[in-house]
């Protein structure tokens, strides 16, 4: 072949190349275009009783003005439909077990842990037991949705790539979305807890385990009560580890592996906050709420604002502001005009593991208090996109299905109020209507969701704070921490709580409630409430001190409070460090020594300290927890460190006390724990590119926003469907809760009576099209922490939903 045939032949597969490149590319925009929210012009819908204006602002704040509440619903399912169908699709597939059939046998783990909970069937309960109204509004939702979906001109693009079909949503869907919110904040994961406990407690002695899951009483911060007792160490008589057997569960450094995920991980949870009319201008409350959640594209949360005429409301309009929670037709958090709402995660203990007796005779009944019941067998099939289907024998009891065994191996049955029917309504929407923060706390008892901490204020300057959730368990008979028998008479879930048994408190005297995923009680509310994993109280403290420091506030002065990212509770840390490393001639340690010797404290992008000393501290609970670790791992090898036991109390103790006993044989004393902890610090940092003095914080703490589609992209496609990933500041222990993928999914700061001075800002979006204008719109405010108002801006697309004509 020539050279002038094989050019010809090489500008012919170039060109060919390049048309098929543009052909993918002309494609990709027509179906992510097509798929696209229908913004303006007007639509006739046959579910409608009168029309309904839907505008949009620029960050896509979605104002629904319409004649009733129940033509609000309807708009409010259409557009969820249109803008988050797919996100809605994965949040009720995840909790009833279906996300194999959407994305294959890759998700058909997660699914087998989920389907055990039988949550479809639970929500299909739920709805046929719901009263009539209620039955409607799901009704009319439900309508809404499909017919958002079935008027975008292209499914959404998910699907196309997926090569799948999306499903008609429900009306008992909604129920699953919140049930996705129960495995959320109190199912996943957390009731492995209880296990890992009853682990430990087995291997080590009482006093021991004690110590070690020991609540720290220097960063608590309740709203009322007594402080915990401090840690009681044990002495070499309890527990020696100088003189205890050798561990054969392997060397420290895997030990160590293992624990710092535990001890370091996300928490779903929240900060509320909210200061009394005597401290603002204006009379009014002004309440702060920040849910802290897994962050994704688009984010969890749709920013909105509902008007329908309202005889409960000033002037017979009501205008409620704030998210709502697609795949339901509540506004979760927000503003009513009379009064402003937020929750966080109560980490109270909803739920308990029991010991199932079987029958010696016929393994299919096990002991219950009036002799033997059956136990209930269920064939769970499992769908699998591109693969056979998988048949999963699920067993249940009275009490819950069996997921799990105890130390001695007998068969455990997870009893949790998020199995049961009774714990789902629509409750939470009548905040909407409430004219009052008391009024707001008797609602209560009656919202069927995860059992939060309700921080409410009203426009007369009252503020208060309650539990939620219909159903608080009353036990009897039994340790809520360890897996109970409960086949004797009087033993476990007794029933539920009376609403005038909820914890309450209501204006307290100097005008200032917070809760932050911390123990809020102590004596008897805390029996009823349980510990569920409470948070350290590091970021509680911080938040009621920054309230305390000051006599006056706006909106603005609750999200600077929201922003703080001092790191106090590293500050004990730092002065650690430094004397560790006093008159060290080791020149790595050195380096270590004086970029920690000056103290700024926070977790900003550029800090070095911060990081230096964070990742001093991680290493210092990994090696002092490590030898306990191993001890338990001896007998029970599946074992790994409890979640949501931060073991700060008492790991400080013992490297302020320094106890012999307590203290690993490979080391000396105490002082060569720490300089190893040090070491490893600057050996592992420092051979990073740059050195130590290149490691700051932001390097580490990025946004890490991502589609849950776009990993499986290539690069270049998976970053136009992601966020932008940039170093952010703020940590875990601080108010400003952030880390990679997680953090603050909003940011309100609301007056009622006063929207106009009120915030509200989140990352992520509104949309998950790529091509709309709300993809992303407000994350770079979220990022640098730059307030949006809570009520809309001008409009900048009206579409007009009608009332088809018969």
């Amino acid at each position: 072949m020539t050279r002038l045939r094989r050019f010809r032949w090489f500008r012919y597969l170039l060109g060919t190349l390049l048309i098929l490149v543009l052909g993918v590319v002309i494609a990709g925009w027509f179906v992510l275009a097509g798929g696209r929210a229908q913004l303006e012009g007007e639509v006739s819908l046959p579910g409608l009783g009168d029309a309904v204006a839907v505008s949009r602002d620029a960050l896509g704040t979605t104002t629904f003005q319409g004649k009733s509440r129940d033509d609000v619903t309807y708009a409010m399912g259409y557009v969820h439909g249109q803008e988050r169908f797919f996100a809605m699709d994965l949040m009720r597939r995840l909790p009833a077990g279906e996300l194999s059939e959407l994305v294959g046998a890759k998700a058909l783990d997660t699914d087998l842990n989920h389907r055990r909970h039988r949550l479809r069937a639970v929500a299909q309960a739920a709805y046929a037991a719901l009263p009539a109204d209620q039955k409607h509004t799901l009704d009319l939702y439900a309508a809404g949705v499909n017919a958002g979906l079935a008027h975008l001109h292209v499914k959404p693009w998910e699907y196309l790539l997926l090569n799948t079909k999306p499903q008609a949503w429900r009306p008992e869907d909604a129920f699953l979305v919140i049930a996705a919110m129960y495995l959320d904040l109190n199912g996943d994961g957390r009731n492995e807890r209880e296990l890992h406990m009853a682990q430990l407690r087995d291997a080590l002695p009482t006093p021991l385990a004690d110590f070690l899951l020991s609540p720290d009483p220097d960063w608590e911060a309740p709203l009322q009560g007594d402080l915990s007792h401090p840690p009681v160490m044990p002495g070499a008589d309890v527990f020696d580890l100088r003189k205890a057997a050798p561990t054969t569960s392997g060397d420290n450094t895997a030990l160590t592996a293992t624990l710092l995920p535990a001890l370091d991980a996300a928490r779903p949870g929240s900060n509320n906050f909210a200061v009394a009319g005597n401290l603002t201008d204006t009379g009014a409350a002004i309440v702060a709420n920040d849910m802290h959640l897994s962050l994704r594209v688009p984010n969890i949360w749709f920013r909105v604002r509902l008007r329908y005429p309202d005889a409960t409301a000033p002037g017979g309009q009501r205008d409620a502001n704030g998210v709502s929670l697609p795949g339901t037709p509540a506004l979760v958090v927000g503003s009513n005009g009379q009064v402003a709402w937020g929750f966080t995660n109560s980490y109270g203990d909803w739920s308990d593991w029991v010991r199932v007796q079987r029958d010696p005779a016929n393994a299919s009944r096990y002991k219950v208090p009036e002799g033997w019941a059956d136990i209930e067998t269920h064939h769970e099939v499992i769908l699998i996109k591109d693969a056979p289907s998988h048949t999963l024998k699920v067993e249940a009891t009275r009490w819950g299905p069996i997921m799990a065994k105890d130390v001695d191996g007998t068969p455990l049955a997870l009893a949790w109020i998020g199995d049961r029917a009774k714990g789902y309504n629509l409750g939470v929407m009548q905040l909407e209507h409430a004219a009052s923060a008391h009024a707001a706390l008797d609602l209560a008892p009656g919202m069927g969701m995860p059992p939060q901490n309700l921080l409410a204020g009203d426009s007369a300057g009252h503020i208060g704070w309650t539990v939620t959730g219909t159903c608080i368990p009353l036990r009897k008979g039994f340790d809520p921490l360890l897996p109970a028998d409960w086949s004797a008479t009087d033993t476990g879930w007794t029933g539920c709580a009376e609403a005038s048994q909820y914890p309450r408190i209501e204006d307290p005297a100097d005008g200032r409630l917070w809760t932050a995923n911390n123990r809020t009680v102590d004596g008897d509310e805390l029996a009823l409430l349980g510990n569920g994993g409470h948070d350290l109280g590091a970021r509680a403290q911080q938040i009621r001190d920054d309230l305390r420091g000051r006599n006056s506030f706006t909106p603005g002065n609750l999200l600077d409070i929201q922003l703080d990212n001092r790191a106090v509770l590293l500050t004990r840390w730092q002065r650690l460090l430094q004397d560790t490393l006093a008159g060290t001639h080791d020149p790595e340690l050195e380096q270590l020594r004086q970029l920690t010797a000056t103290w700024i404290g926070r977790a900003s992008v550029e800090s070095v300290d911060y990081r230096l000393v964070r990742a001093f501290r991680d290493k210092v609970k990994e090696k002092a927890l490590a030898p306990f670790v191993a001890t338990v791992k001896d007998k029970h090898d599946d074992f790994a460190w409890p979640g949501l036991v931060d073991a700060e109390a008492a790991v400080w103790v013992m490297v302020r006390d320094r106890p012999m006993n307590l203290l690993d044989p490979k080391y000396d004393n105490w002082n060569a724990l720490l300089n190893a902890a040090a070491h490893d610090v600057a050996d592992e940092l420092g051979k990073q590119p740059g050195g130590l003095a290149a490691r700051t914080w932001g390097e580490h703490n990025r946004t890490d926003i991502h589609h849950p589609l776009s990993r499986a992209l290539p690069g270049f496609i998976g970053r136009f469907l992601d966020m932008p990933d940039e170093p952010v500041a703020g940590d875990h222990n601080m108010p400003r809760v952030v880390s990679p993928g997680f953090g603050a999914s909003e940011r309100l700061d609301a007056m009622p009576g006063h929207e106009a001075q009120s915030i509200l800002h989140m990352p992520g979006g509104q949309s998950d099209n790529p091509l709309s204008p709300y993809h992303g719109a407000g994350q770079e405010d979220w990022v640098n922490g730059r307030p949006t108002p809570l009520l809309p801006g001008p409009d900048q697309h009206t579409l007009t939903l009608l009332p088809a004509k018969e």
